[in-house]
Protein backbone atom coordinates (compact mmCIF):
# COMPACT_ATOMS: atom_id res chain seq x y z
CA UNK A 1 0.00 0.00 0.00
CA UNK A 2 1.73 3.57 -1.33
CA UNK A 3 1.20 5.97 1.73
CA UNK A 4 -1.11 7.92 -0.17
CA UNK A 5 -3.67 4.97 -0.36
CA UNK A 6 -2.98 4.58 3.67
CA UNK A 7 -3.74 7.88 4.17
CA UNK A 8 -7.17 7.46 2.21
CA UNK A 9 -8.03 4.38 3.95
CA UNK A 10 -7.44 5.92 7.09
CA UNK A 11 -9.68 8.98 6.44
CA UNK A 12 -12.50 6.59 5.07
CA UNK A 13 -12.58 4.79 8.22
CA UNK A 14 -12.76 7.79 10.08
CA UNK A 15 -15.67 9.44 7.83
CA UNK A 16 -17.36 5.92 7.65
CA UNK A 17 -17.43 6.09 12.19
CA UNK A 18 -18.61 9.34 12.07
CA UNK A 19 -21.22 8.26 9.42
CA UNK A 20 -22.19 5.26 11.21
CA UNK A 21 -22.29 6.95 14.65
CA UNK A 22 -24.47 9.93 13.35
CA UNK A 23 -26.87 6.83 11.99
CA UNK A 24 -27.10 5.07 15.28
CA UNK A 25 -27.84 8.15 17.37
CA UNK A 26 -30.54 9.19 14.74
CA UNK A 27 -32.17 5.47 14.95
CA UNK A 28 -31.34 5.57 11.24
CA UNK A 29 -29.71 2.34 9.45
CA UNK A 30 -26.23 2.46 8.11
CA UNK A 31 -27.81 1.64 4.50
CA UNK A 32 -29.79 4.41 4.66
CA UNK A 33 -27.10 7.37 4.14
CA UNK A 34 -24.59 7.11 0.50
CA UNK A 35 -21.18 8.93 1.14
CA UNK A 36 -20.13 10.90 -2.17
CA UNK A 37 -16.76 12.02 -1.92
CA UNK A 38 -15.80 15.08 -3.52
CA UNK A 39 -12.87 14.87 -5.50
CA UNK A 40 -12.29 18.13 -6.95
CA UNK A 41 -9.04 19.37 -7.37
CA UNK A 42 -7.33 16.00 -6.73
CA UNK A 43 -5.84 14.00 -9.23
CA UNK A 44 -7.31 10.84 -11.18
CA UNK A 45 -4.63 8.27 -9.36
CA UNK A 46 -6.61 9.56 -6.39
CA UNK A 47 -9.81 8.36 -7.94
CA UNK A 48 -8.76 5.39 -8.83
CA UNK A 49 -7.67 4.82 -5.23
CA UNK A 50 -10.77 5.82 -3.47
CA UNK A 51 -12.29 3.01 -5.86
CA UNK A 52 -10.07 0.11 -4.61
CA UNK A 53 -11.54 1.18 -1.56
CA UNK A 54 -14.90 0.53 -2.26
CA UNK A 55 -16.01 3.84 -3.06
CA UNK A 56 -18.37 4.53 -5.80
CA UNK A 57 -19.80 7.59 -5.63
CA UNK A 58 -17.82 10.67 -6.41
CA UNK A 59 -18.45 14.09 -7.45
CA UNK A 60 -17.08 16.86 -8.96
CA UNK A 61 -17.97 20.81 -9.42
CA UNK A 62 -15.90 22.34 -12.20
CA UNK A 63 -16.09 20.80 -15.72
CA UNK A 64 -13.17 21.56 -17.55
CA UNK A 65 -11.96 19.28 -14.32
CA UNK A 66 -13.99 17.06 -14.00
CA UNK A 67 -14.58 15.89 -17.50
CA UNK A 68 -11.02 14.52 -18.31
CA UNK A 69 -10.69 13.42 -14.99
CA UNK A 70 -13.90 10.81 -15.59
CA UNK A 71 -12.28 10.22 -19.05
CA UNK A 72 -9.34 9.06 -17.56
CA UNK A 73 -11.76 7.16 -14.72
CA UNK A 74 -13.95 5.85 -17.53
CA UNK A 75 -13.56 1.58 -16.79
CA UNK A 76 -14.61 2.29 -13.20
CA UNK A 77 -17.50 1.15 -11.64
CA UNK A 78 -17.95 4.99 -10.51
CA UNK A 79 -21.26 7.28 -10.30
CA UNK A 80 -20.40 10.75 -11.03
CA UNK A 81 -22.26 13.70 -9.41
CA UNK A 82 -21.77 17.41 -10.72
CA UNK A 83 -22.49 19.40 -7.87
CA UNK A 84 -20.97 23.08 -8.66
CA UNK A 85 -22.77 25.98 -10.20
CA UNK A 86 -23.29 25.11 -14.02
CA UNK A 87 -24.08 27.46 -16.90
CA UNK A 88 -25.36 26.20 -20.18
CA UNK A 89 -22.57 26.19 -22.58
CA UNK A 90 -20.99 23.53 -20.19
CA UNK A 91 -24.20 21.19 -20.44
CA UNK A 92 -23.40 19.90 -23.51
CA UNK A 93 -19.87 18.44 -21.78
CA UNK A 94 -21.19 17.53 -18.53
CA UNK A 95 -23.91 15.29 -19.97
CA UNK A 96 -21.12 13.13 -21.27
CA UNK A 97 -19.71 11.66 -17.99
CA UNK A 98 -22.66 12.64 -15.12
CA UNK A 99 -24.92 10.39 -13.82
CA UNK A 100 -26.56 12.87 -11.78
CA UNK A 101 -26.72 16.92 -11.74
CA UNK A 102 -27.48 18.02 -8.12
CA UNK A 103 -27.25 21.73 -8.98
CA UNK A 104 -30.46 22.63 -11.08
CA UNK A 105 -31.89 25.86 -10.04
CA UNK A 106 -33.78 27.14 -13.23
CA UNK A 107 -35.36 26.33 -16.05
CA UNK A 108 -33.39 27.51 -19.01
CA UNK A 109 -31.10 24.56 -17.44
CA UNK A 110 -33.46 21.80 -17.47
CA UNK A 111 -34.18 22.43 -20.90
CA UNK A 112 -30.61 23.04 -21.74
CA UNK A 113 -29.71 19.29 -19.80
CA UNK A 114 -32.67 17.43 -21.65
CA UNK A 115 -31.55 18.54 -24.91
CA UNK A 116 -27.99 17.15 -24.23
CA UNK A 117 -28.88 14.09 -22.55
CA UNK A 118 -31.52 13.05 -25.73
CA UNK A 119 -28.38 13.81 -27.80
CA UNK A 120 -26.47 11.97 -26.13
CA UNK A 121 -29.02 9.13 -25.87
CA UNK A 122 -28.94 8.85 -22.07
CA UNK A 123 -31.20 9.46 -18.95
CA UNK A 124 -29.51 11.53 -16.11
CA UNK A 125 -30.68 11.99 -12.88
CA UNK A 126 -31.48 15.79 -12.00
CA UNK A 127 -31.51 17.32 -8.27
CA UNK A 128 -33.15 20.87 -7.31
CA UNK A 129 -30.42 23.08 -5.51
CA UNK A 130 -32.83 24.65 -3.32
CA UNK A 131 -31.23 27.91 -1.98
CA UNK A 132 -32.46 28.94 2.05
CA UNK A 133 -30.41 32.12 1.90
CA UNK A 134 -33.33 33.91 -0.26
CA UNK A 135 -36.48 35.08 -0.47
CA UNK A 136 -38.71 34.09 -2.88
CA UNK A 137 -38.17 34.31 -5.95
CA UNK A 138 -34.38 34.77 -5.78
CA UNK A 139 -31.22 32.53 -6.55
CA UNK A 140 -29.34 31.69 -3.65
CA UNK A 141 -25.48 33.32 -3.05
CA UNK A 142 -24.29 29.78 -3.57
CA UNK A 143 -26.92 28.81 -6.40
CA UNK A 144 -29.95 27.50 -5.94
CA UNK A 145 -33.75 28.18 -6.82
CA UNK A 146 -35.64 29.61 -3.09
CA UNK A 147 -38.34 26.72 -1.40
CA UNK A 148 -41.42 28.83 -3.85
CA UNK A 149 -39.87 27.82 -6.72
CA UNK A 150 -39.30 24.08 -6.03
CA UNK A 151 -42.37 22.69 -7.36
CA UNK A 152 -42.86 24.47 -10.69
CA UNK A 153 -38.79 23.65 -11.72
CA UNK A 154 -40.08 19.48 -10.19
CA UNK A 155 -42.41 20.02 -13.17
CA UNK A 156 -39.77 21.45 -15.50
CA UNK A 157 -37.61 18.18 -14.90
CA UNK A 158 -40.77 15.85 -14.93
CA UNK A 159 -41.99 16.97 -18.53
CA UNK A 160 -38.31 16.90 -20.12
CA UNK A 161 -37.04 14.20 -22.21
CA UNK A 162 -34.06 12.19 -20.55
CA UNK A 163 -33.82 14.10 -17.45
CA UNK A 164 -35.22 12.03 -13.57
CA UNK A 165 -36.23 13.95 -10.92
CA UNK A 166 -34.41 11.92 -8.16
CA UNK A 167 -34.94 14.71 -5.39
CA UNK A 168 -32.92 17.59 -3.51
CA UNK A 169 -29.73 19.38 -3.03
CA UNK A 170 -29.02 21.86 -0.75
CA UNK A 171 -25.59 24.00 0.99
CA UNK A 172 -25.18 25.16 4.42
CA UNK A 173 -26.05 28.62 3.90
CA UNK A 174 -23.50 31.78 4.68
CA UNK A 175 -25.99 34.10 4.97
CA UNK A 176 -30.03 34.83 5.85
CA UNK A 177 -31.69 32.55 8.99
CA UNK A 178 -30.19 29.56 8.37
CA UNK A 179 -26.47 31.09 8.44
CA UNK A 180 -24.64 29.10 10.92
CA UNK A 181 -27.75 26.51 11.66
CA UNK A 182 -26.82 24.12 9.77
CA UNK A 183 -29.35 21.36 11.46
CA UNK A 184 -32.43 24.15 11.14
CA UNK A 185 -31.37 24.37 7.10
CA UNK A 186 -31.24 20.52 6.86
CA UNK A 187 -34.70 20.47 8.83
CA UNK A 188 -36.27 22.98 6.43
CA UNK A 189 -34.84 21.32 3.26
CA UNK A 190 -36.34 17.54 4.52
CA UNK A 191 -40.25 19.98 4.98
CA UNK A 192 -40.03 20.70 1.28
CA UNK A 193 -39.03 17.40 0.45
CA UNK A 194 -41.76 15.53 2.21
CA UNK A 195 -43.94 17.69 0.15
CA UNK A 196 -41.94 16.59 -3.23
CA UNK A 197 -42.41 13.33 -2.54
CA UNK A 198 -45.61 13.90 -1.45
CA UNK A 199 -46.62 14.60 -5.37
CA UNK A 200 -43.45 12.81 -6.71
CA UNK A 201 -42.58 9.82 -4.46
CA UNK A 202 -39.15 8.49 -6.50
CA UNK A 203 -37.76 12.26 -5.83
CA UNK A 204 -36.53 10.67 -2.34
CA UNK A 205 -33.14 11.47 -2.65
CA UNK A 206 -31.93 14.83 -0.30
CA UNK A 207 -28.25 15.77 -0.38
CA UNK A 208 -26.91 17.76 2.72
CA UNK A 209 -24.07 18.17 4.71
CA UNK A 210 -20.44 17.97 4.31
CA UNK A 211 -17.38 17.49 5.93
CA UNK A 212 -18.10 19.72 9.03
CA UNK A 213 -22.09 19.55 8.96
CA UNK A 214 -22.37 15.87 8.16
CA UNK A 215 -24.09 14.90 10.97
CA UNK A 216 -26.30 16.61 11.28
CA UNK A 217 -27.14 16.13 7.56
CA UNK A 218 -27.54 12.57 8.58
CA UNK A 219 -29.68 13.33 12.34
CA UNK A 220 -32.18 16.08 9.46
CA UNK A 221 -32.73 12.69 7.30
CA UNK A 222 -30.08 12.70 4.58
CA UNK A 223 -30.06 10.51 2.26
CA UNK A 224 -26.45 11.56 0.77
CA UNK A 225 -23.60 13.16 2.29
CA UNK A 226 -20.59 14.78 0.06
CA UNK A 227 -17.50 14.84 1.82
CA UNK A 228 -14.21 15.91 0.47
CA UNK A 229 -11.67 17.52 3.06
CA UNK A 230 -12.20 15.04 5.49
CA UNK A 231 -11.65 11.68 3.19
CA UNK A 232 -8.69 13.53 0.62
CA UNK A 233 -7.15 16.56 2.97
CA UNK A 234 -7.15 19.86 2.71
CA UNK A 235 -7.73 21.06 -0.57
CA UNK A 236 -4.40 22.85 -2.83
CA UNK A 237 -5.32 26.57 -3.27
CA UNK A 238 -6.99 27.20 -7.28
CA UNK A 239 -4.33 27.96 -9.56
Amino acid sequence: MTDRETELAANLAQVEERISAACAAAGRKREEVTLIVVTKTYPAGDVRLLAELGVRHVAENRDQEAGPKAAECADLPLIWHFVGQLQTNKVRSVSSYADVVQSVDRKRLVDALSGAAVRAAREMGVLLQVALDVDSGERGSRGGVGPDGVESLAESVIAAEGLRLDGLMTVAPLAGPYAGRPRAAFDRLMEISSRLRAAHPAANMVSAGMSSDLEEAVAAGATHVRVGTAVLGVRPPLR
